[in-house]
């Protein structure tokens, strides 16, 4: 059943109402069968099921499915994939210049079809729950500004039903590959974020690189997200400096670090120091979870006060095969790699893929949904959010601003 109303009621929905405790420990999740009233892309009223609903408005009966906040896609390349075409694994290389090479020769060839299959992993992802994404696009002298471009036209396609922010990526290094005025001119055509790429390993320059996104994001009003590789004291070096340029800028809670490995490396105690500096800034980090020798230290960087967000990254491309674009799978992903297993923490996971909104906080108050808020959000079968995370059913309905954009009832 298609949602064609900007006013209407959705009758038996399940929301999360508090933690049960015993022996001083959340055993489970209390729940209880609601009616929501959307009005206007909002949630305008909710009530319990007592008494009988008189309303003129129209009425969809969601069956007890549990009702969670709508994902967000912290960091994803919807401009270059192999998504939606011929299976490709990757390529063997040892450096990252290699790849840039590769990417050179491959840019070209995927271009005439970049703006169909950004719309297929749009699709896709909104399919899993997502409203809201951070595509990373390619800006440098071989793609010119046409990523941006398919970018733009896929994302006009899905007007209404998500909403987005681009980062102007030069891959290629913003040094490197000469693409300062290529990103000037991208922020002034959409882009909304600096991006840079490793400026030790990349740039060559840690300070002029650093410098330089900095200055394009001032004069452009515009935040900064930035892939950093590196690790050991170079990577060390960018985080602190990064910081301390985020400071005097004025720049605070506009600065993320996608992939951030240098806190995979590193001692416990610089670790630790350097998050607390990096909270007290706003800075945030998105992460793909990786497994292995690269192993973040998520849970500390949470527990500091850094805001983690969880990111696909690469869909099926040159740079990797193994993105899915399912952030729920993601969250469970989380969860089961640092033992979060029990009740609480299983229901706090969810708040790394929503943008830190979660149903309870900490102590179990229910603080999601209420009158007022946007109307974004998922509908599961589920019977709370720790067995959502744990088990990651698929999304039956997904809604941005109360329309319906993936699913039915």
């Amino acid at each position: 059943m298609k949602i064609l109303n900007t006013s209407y009621w959705l009758t038996n929905v399940r929301l999360e109402k508090s933690y049960v405790m015993e022996e001083g420990q959340v055993a489970s999740t209390q729940t209880e069968i609601c009616h929501i009233r959307i009005d206007d892309g909002s949630i305008a009223e909710i009530t319990n099921t007592l008494g009988e609903l008189r309303s003129h408005l129209p009425k969809y009966d969601c069956k007890e499915l549990l009702m969670l906040p709508s994902f967000e896609e912290a960091h994803i390349h919807l401009d270059k994939t192999y998504f939606d075409g011929p299976w490709k694994a990757v390529k063997p290389i040892s450096s990252i210049f290699e790849r840039i090479e590769e990417e050179k020769i491959l840019l070209p060839r995927l271009l005439p079809m970049a703006r169909q299959q950004a719309e297929s992993i749009l699709t896709l992802i909104q399919s899993f729950g997502s409203t809201h994404v951070r595509s990373h696009c390619n800006i440098e002298p071989v793609s010119g500004l046409h990523r941006l471009e398919a970018t733009k036209l896929a994302l006009d396609t899905f007007s209404g039903k998500i909403s987005y922010e681009i980062v102007a990526f030069p891959q290629h290094g913003l040094l490197r590959s000469d693409s300062i005025q290529l990103v000037k001119q991208s922020l002034a055509e959409g882009a909304t974020h600096v991006g840079g790429v490793d400026p030790y390993t990349v740039d060559g320059d840690i300070e002029k690189s650093l410098q330089t996104m900095v200055e394009l994001a001032v004069m452009n009003k515009a935040g900064i997200d930035i892939h950093l590789h590196d690790s050991g004291d170079v990577g060390k070096q960018t985080l602190t400096r990064l910081a301390s340029l985020t400071e005097e800028a004025g720049l605070h809670g506009k600065v993320t670090v996608s992939h951030a490995f240098w806190f995979a490396y590193a001692e416990q105690q610089e670790s630790e120091e350097l998050a607390e500096r990096m909270a007290s800034l706003g800075m945030s980090i998105a992460s793909t979870v990786p497994i292995g020798r690269t192993m973040m230290p998520l849970p500390m960087l949470h527990k500091k006060g850094v805001k983690v967000k969880l990111a696909t990254d690469s869909l099926t491309d040159h740079w990797s095969p193994f993105g899915n674009g399912d952030q729920l799978e993601k969250a469970g992903r989380f969860a089961e790699l640092y033992g979060y297993n029990d009740e609480q923490s299983l229901s706090q996971s969810l708040g790394f893929i929503t943008g830190g909104i979660t149903p309870l906080n900490h102590d179990g108050e229910q603080v999601w949904p209420k009158a007022g808020d946007k109307a974004n959000f998922v509908l599961v079968p589920a019977s709370c959010s720790a067995e959502a995370v744990a088990r990651r059913p698929k999304c039956q309905v997904v809604s941005y601003e109360g329309r319906l954009v993936s699913g039915s009832l």
